[in-house]
Order: structure tokens, then C-alpha cells, then sequence
């Protein structure tokens, strides 16, 4: 019996999501996993263009989009592939979940038929990156207050302003930017090689570090009546982008879990106290198995949330059930795990104190811990707490 699987949960997956998952574990296991740690230490991800493109020669990138060289499969799929590139570090399911589910979503939904063609298929490809603007300095939970302006200009756009905490943005060829217009809030693909637009990198973080997060500053930014969206007015186009973000972290998330708990138990068995393994005590065993216990629940959590959303019929307060849920818990069973390895669970030689720093910051974006109970709450009760 697999230790990880002792509820026999991969018996509810098909053959083809069980080869689609071992594909990407193998991929992160051989081109990912022996550096990660080295690039979260020193706070950098080497030739991320170059990761981008074997990213998107896999067909992850997008990988739940249909046409538009995107490969199509099941949002089950897509989710088992999120857990395994977070099993490796948060920030490389970052880019994918950037690139895929909020900038790639965003164009697929939202932008004309011209600007889906010259787009999407160099995304999926991995041959053009993008990033995803709504996040504001001053502006987080609360996108409705954003400051970021687009005001019309003959048959142009203008737009002044800033985002803040933008995955990928330096390194991106177009930017999804959410601007508040006369119109109410508008999308716009804005191509970062335009006039008035620069992105500088965010350095000193302690958490995502194996990331690139950026600020993008758009001043004076003009471009073409084109390359707004035509059809997103209001904050149902940024939301319906980050409903699809929030449930790839629903099972990414897990896949830092499950690397603590296996770092743990592989530790617990071969490290040697009072005479006997670690993995011989009861308290130690009561935390792999409480651990264990949080991680299937999730998992089986995560997968009823995708055949519900391969069936069309997701509700976006189900998806905040298992983004709240799972991150959470994943967090706790990372300091659990941190526990098990002692003086060893700070050392970068394990991947348990990267995975808890990353999960810090997986805990916030996309919906802190406060928006998606509240969400909740007006679920169960009917009453927005909100203000």
C-alpha cells in the first residue's frame, strides 16, 4: 500500500491523468528539482524563458484551454499538474498558473478574435510570456478601489498607473492590465514593449524567491482600441481570471504538502534517537498520520472540485472552499514536517521551510484567508460581511 494513497484515491483517476501526472513529475523531477533550492536561495530563476519553453513543449501551459495550440485536457488534468510542479516549489506552478490560468484565461475569455490569434498560440507554446495586472500598491482584496486609469484617446487607449506583485512580470511580452475606464473596469492586452511601460523586479522577499515578481508601471501607455477587451465591463472579467487561478492553487497547494510529508516520513525512518527511528515513537507517528489524514482529505477535496468543474457546473464559492481549505492545511502540514526533522527542517538541504515560506505567500494571493471565509459566510448565512 502506498503510504501516501491510503485511501486509494488514484483508483478514481483515469489512465490518461495518471500519465499526464507522471509526465510533469518526471519533467520537474529531472529538469527542476535538483536546483530549486539553489535558485531559491539566491533569490533567482535562471532562464526562465528557456523553463517556459519546455514548460509549453510539455503542454502545460494553458493546458485546460481549448484551440489555439492549447492542448486541451480535462481541468482534472490540469490540476493534477499544478500539484506536481508545486511539489517541486510554489513558484514554478506560479509561472504556469500566471501564465496559464490568469494572462492565457484572460485572452482566451475576454479578447477579440485578432488578439486570441496573435497571442495564444506563442503562449502555449511558451515562446511569449504573460503576466496579469489587477493587484495594486495600495489596492489588494479590494479591486473595485483600484486607481489605475485607461481613458479614451481618438482610437486609442492611455493608461496611468501601477500594479504591484505581478508574477512574471519582467519577463513578460504582454500584460493583461485591469483599468478603471468611464466605462466601469476594463482589460486591456497591453504589449510590454510599448512606450511608457516598464516592469522593475521586486528583490528582497523571503518567500517565492525561486519566482520573478515585479512591479509593472505604465505611464502614458497608448494602445490600440484592439487590444481592450470588448466584452468585460465591471470586475466579472478579473474575478472569472481568478476563479480559474484559485483552483489550480486548490490542488497545488497539496503538492507541497505531500514533499513535506515525504521528506518527513523518509527522515522519521532513517533518523536514529534512543535507540530506535524517529518513525518509532508514537508522538512522530500521530503527526504523519494527522498529516496524512489532511493531505487525502484535501486531495479527495481537490478532486471532487475538478469532476465538478470538467462537468461545467463549479461554483466559484466551491472553489474559495477549497483554496481556503487546502492551503491552509497544507501550511500546517509543512510546520508539522518541520517538527519531525528537528534543527534539519531550516536547512535548504530539505524542501520543508521553502515549501512553508512559499505557502505564506500562496496563503494570500489570489484571496486572502478573510475574503474566501467571507465568501462563505455570505454563502451559508446570505449576509455580506464584506464591509
Amino acid at each position: 500500500m502506498n503510504p501516501l494513497d491510503l485511501a486509494g484515491i488514484d483508483d478514481l483517476l483515469s489512465s490518461e491523468e495518471k500519465e499526464i501526472r507522471a509526465t510533469v513529475r518526471q519533467m520537474a523531477s529531472d529538469r527542476i528539482a535538483p536546483f530549486v533550492a539553489g535558485w531559491f536561495e539566491r533569490g533567482e530563476l535562471p532562464d526562465a524563458r528557456g523553463l517556459a519553453k519546455e514548460l509549453g513543449s510539455l503542454g502545460v501551459l494553458g493546458m485546460h484551454l481549448e484551440g489555439y495550440g492549447c492542448a486541451g485536457t480535462s481541468a482534472t488534468a490540469y490540476g493534477l499538474a499544478c500539484l506536481e510542479l508545486e511539489a517541486v516549489d510554489s513558484g514554478i506552478r506560479s509561472l504556469v498558473s500566471v501564465q496559464g490560468s490568469l494572462a492565457m484565461f484572460a485572452l482566451h475569455r475576454w479578447a477579440s478574435e485578432e488578439i486570441k490569434q496573435q497571442w495564444l498560440p506563442q503562449m502555449a507554446a511558451g515562446e511569449v510570456i504573460g503576466c496579469f495586472g489587477l493587484t495594486e500598491p495600495d489596492i489588494g482584496s479590494d479591486p473595485a478601489a483600484m486607481r489605475t486609469r485607461a481613458r479614451r484617446d481618438g482610437g486609442d487607449w492611455v493608461i496611468d498607473g501601477r500594479k504591484m506583485w505581478i508574477t512574471n512580470g519582467s519577463i513578460a511580452d504582454v500584460a493583461v492590465v485591469w483599468a478603471q475606464t468611464d466605462e466601469g473596469v476594463r482589460g486591456f492586452a497591453v504589449p510590454t514593449d510599448s512606450p511608457g511601460f516598464s516592469a522593475p523586479e521586486i528583490h528582497h522577499k523571503l518567500s517565492l524567491r525561486a519566482s520573478v515578481t515585479s512591479e509593472l508601471v505604465l505611464d502614458a501607455v497608448r494602445i490600440p482600441d484592439a487590444f481592450a477587451f470588448p466584452e468585460a465591463r465591471g470586475l466579472r472579467g478579473p474575478l472569472s481570471c481568478l476563479n480559474e487561478a484559485r483552483y489550480g492553487i486548490v490542488w497545488g497547494a497539496l503538492g507541497a504538502a505531500r514533499s513535506s510529508i515525504e521528506t518527513a516520513l523518509d527522515y522519521a525512518q532513517q533518523r536514529d534517537q534512543f535507540g530506535k527511528p524517529l518513525a518509532g515513537f508514537q508522538l512522530t507517528q500521530q503527526k504523519l498520520v494527522d498529516m496524512n489524514l489532511e493531505y487525502l482529505k484535501g486531495l479527495l477535496l481537490a478532486l471532487h472540485l475538478g469532476r465538478r468543474k470538467d462537468s461545467g457546473v463549479l461554483e466559484h464559492t466551491q472553489v474559495s472552499l477549497g483554496k481556503l481549505n487546502n492551503v491552509r492545511e497544507s501550511l500546517e502540514i509543512c510546520r508539522a514536517a518541520r517538527t519531525i526533522l528537528g534543527a534539519n527542517g531550516i536547512s535548504l538541504e530539505y524542501p520543508v521551510i521553502r515549501h512553508m515560506a512559499n505557502l505564506e505567500s500562496v496563503l494570500t494571493y489570489e484571496g486572502t484567508v478573510e475574503m474566501h471565509t467571507l465568501v462563505l459566510g455570505q454563502a451559508m448565512t446570505g449576509i455580506s460581511a464584506f464591509r
